[in-house]
């Protein structure tokens, strides 16, 4: 079989996504804390670029330097006006093209020409403040380590001591074996079972300990009254109080049923987390992307740009730029392809700015009745909802209303929150599934706590609500609500 070289033509059609539309996608899913962040950065790499806020009159002054002879505040309103428009870059889709041929040198005029700016109705200007001011508080190994260094203990038993703290997690529990903490040290079981009977006795209460009955157990021991009673709960019949099944109990102990109610309130009221008091985890401040705020009878939408830079192109390398043959080719390419860049990453924001908006229109349009009503009153809503409402795809609306939120008269929500799946009512139509959990979860708060409802007794009381469910779709959202089954919300007597 001969081998040979052929040459072919074939035709073919592919997707190619640009550099330039993958910046545009990944600047639609920050949020506004994280595009502030990525601007910054952008300004240290990019020395094009420029904040004109914080550069005040030097820009303007820097071209009044240049400028052979100074113009009238007539004549420059007269060549503004004068200035070619450039049509918008892109489709409605968020996809970002760059034509043939462009001028950028006149796109960057524009830009840069006074008064340019991102839509945003400055009569709304007042927004929520949020202190964000905190102080770092002290973590459990710290308070721990105070504490065994104020004991009067031998070099081994310190050196335990700092061994059993390490293996402390944050609930307050001890992940090691005592015999791993001996192996450790070079110490005996015994020692380390001494030195850990000692921890156990610090603040807070409970710290150290292996197991939960361990940690409910010397919280018993400080109470000082009622410790034998509570100890044998706590050792025999959790599982009892977990239930609320007090009559086993009480007839084990001999004591009447007030008495181990009494108890049973003692028991939970003790902290399953003794670590928990100093939990390190960094709070999560919300900056709203989008305020809704009502003005008159309607709503109005502003896009939140507060510690946004407002971005703009170096008038020094502008000026660079145009000087033409006097800059050099390798200098001029540099400060065109950073030029582009820069265009570019403005071109990104404003178009992000704006699909952001347009989708927050929407959205309030569609759930007009829950910002006047309620959660009751919210809508079902997909995002094919949406995307057909503004002509975009639905990729783009999923993209935008990622890690986004909104401050409402009603409180800060995720934008993805005001997207629901519907559910049937009986009489046609349909209800949010977030009005259905509501429903659900009023349902169980008035209940006897004797007879709680059983998942099919709510879904049957959920006809009276003209809402029609299936017993296994309550079962799912109980659990979403964090709500027991009624075998174990039941109180016994």
């Amino acid at each position: 079989m001969a081998l040979e070289l052929k040459q072919s033509l074939r035709l073919s059609q592919q997707l190619v996504v640009t550099p330039q539309l993958q910046q545009a996608i990944k600047l639609l899913q920050l949020s506004q804390l994280e595009l502030a962040t990525l601007i910054q950065k952008e300004l240290t790499e990019n020395p094009v670029l420029e904040d004109g806020e914080n550069q005040g009159d030097e820009g303007g002054a820097d071209e009044r330097e240049g400028s052979s002879a100074e113009k009238s505040e007539k004549q420059k309103e007269d060549e503004r006006s004068s200035e070619p428009v450039i049509s918008e870059v892109g489709n409605s889709d968020g996809e970002l093209k760059e034509p043939e041929n462009f001028d950028w040198e006149n796109y960057m005029g524009i830009y840069n020409a006074p008064g340019y700016s991102s839509e945003r109705d400055t009569a709304l200007d007042e927004n929520p403040t949020y202190d964000n001011v905190m102080r770092q508080g002290e973590s459990l190994h710290d308070h721990l380590l105070w504490q065994l260094h104020l004991a009067n203990l031998s070099l081994q038993e310190l050196r335990i001591g700092t061994e059993i703290i390490g293996n402390i997690n944050d609930d307050g529990y001890l992940q090691s074996s005592v015999e791993e903490i001996a192996q450790k040290t070079d110490s005996t079981p015994e020692q380390a079972e001494a030195v850990l009977a000692l921890m156990q006795e610090y603040d807070p209460i409970g710290v150290a300990s292996r197991d939960m009955q361990e940690c409910l157990l010397l919280q018993a021991k400080r109470i000082g009254h009622d410790v034998d009673l509570l100890s044998v709960i706590i050792r025999e019949h959790l599982s009892d109080l977990e239930r609320h099944n007090y009559a086993p109990i009480g007839k084990k102990l001999g004591i009447e049923m007030e008495k181990v109610r009494a108890l049973a309130d003692t028991i939970r009221e003790m902290e399953p987390k003794p670590g928990r008091p100093f939990n390190q985890d960094t709070p999560h401040y919300i900056t709203p992307d989008v305020f809704v705020q009502k003005v008159g009878q309607e709503y109005v939408v502003t896009i939140n740009e507060d510690g946004m830079p407002k971005l703009r192109i170096s008038n020094f390398y502008r000026r660079a730029l145009m000087r033409g043959s006097h800059v050099a080719d390798q200098t001029k390419e540099y400060i065109q392809e950073r030029l582009r860049a820069a265009m570019w990453l403005i071109k990104s924001i404003h178009q992000r700015q704006r699909t952001l908006y347009r989708v927050s229109q929407s959205i309030v349009k569609f759930q007009g009745d829950f910002f006047d009503k309620g959660i009751a009153h919210l809508k079902p809503l997909v995002l094919k909802d949406v995307a057909e409402d503004i002509e975009m795809h639905e990729s783009t609306i999923s993209r935008v209303t990622t890690n986004k939120f909104m401050h409402t008269p009603r409180g800060i929500f995720e934008l993805k929150f005001f997207f629901n799946s519907g559910v049937h009512r009986l009489e046609g139509g349909g209800v949010a599934s977030e009005a259905v959990k509501l429903i659900v979860k009023k349902l169980i708060e008035s209940e006897d706590t004797h007879k709680p409802l059983s998942d099919q007794e709510i879904a049957n009381q959920l006809r009276d609500h003209n809402v029609d469910i299936a017993r296994r779709t309550v079962a799912k959202y109980r659990e979403a609500l964090g709500i027991l089954p009624s075998s174990r919300r039941r109180r016994m007597d």
